[in-house]
């Protein structure tokens, strides 16, 4: 049964995308004996937010075989961007679990960020994001009504365009890691090396 507080909380890893600079599909790289979008899948876990996955549909059975008791559901446009993928996973929620809550936007190419920072974001209200070096990264936590005004807005809309984040200052090495092109993947690895030291 999940708490009082995380009731309304609900993570949506964005993972549709085509992954053309990178040359295949970022969510399946390889960590150890494990990948990516699962290592994200269990940081979650670990602050017991519910997590949902929306991805292309061809990459569903595969995410399937390293994720447990994780809903993986298929973006059948995944050419509207973001903004539409991060619809159907709201959507879903609000269909199949609450009316009424507070979202965590994961996008499966930015995993840099800490668990302190995920701590302090599950504990705010207001749609915000943590901001390093005066830029800001990701995750996003998404406030109950801009949660509402996303699911107003066409698709293809930027996020950027529908709401403005609060920025908090973090001291993360990593948050600003895009995992784009194949010179970003000894970055990832190195982070993925160095937060073994820390508690997820």
């Amino acid at each position: 049964m999940l708490s009082s507080r995380d009731e309304t909380i609900f993570s949506v890893i964005l993972a549709a995308g085509e992954s053309q600079r990178l040359g295949k599909p970022k969510s399946l790289l390889k960590i150890n004996n494990d990948i990516l979008i699962n290592f994200l899948v269990k940081r979650l876990k670990k602050h017991n937010i519910t997590t949902i996955i929306v991805t292309r549909e061809e990459l569903i059975a595969e995410i399937k075989n390293f994720t447990e008791e994780v809903e993986v559901i298929p973006n059948n446009s995944p050419e509207s961007g973001r903004t539409g993928s991060l619809q159907i996973g709201l959507n879903f929620i609000l269909e199949n679990f609450s009316k009424n809550f507070k979202a965590l936007v994961v996008p499966v190419d930015r995993p840099g960020f800490s668990s302190s920072t995920l701590s302090k974001l599950l504990s705010l209200n207001n749609t915000s994001c943590p901001e390093k070096d005066g830029k800001g990264g990701h995750p996003l936590l998404l406030s109950k009504s801009d949660v509402k005004k996303i699911l107003n807005q066409n698709p293809a809309t930027p996020l950027r365009d529908i709401i403005k984040p609060k920025k908090f200052e973090v001291m993360d090495d990593y948050l600003h890691l895009n995992v784009d092109t194949e010179k970003d993947i000894p970055i990832l690895m190195e982070f993925i090396s160095s937060f073994q030291s820390e508690t997820i």
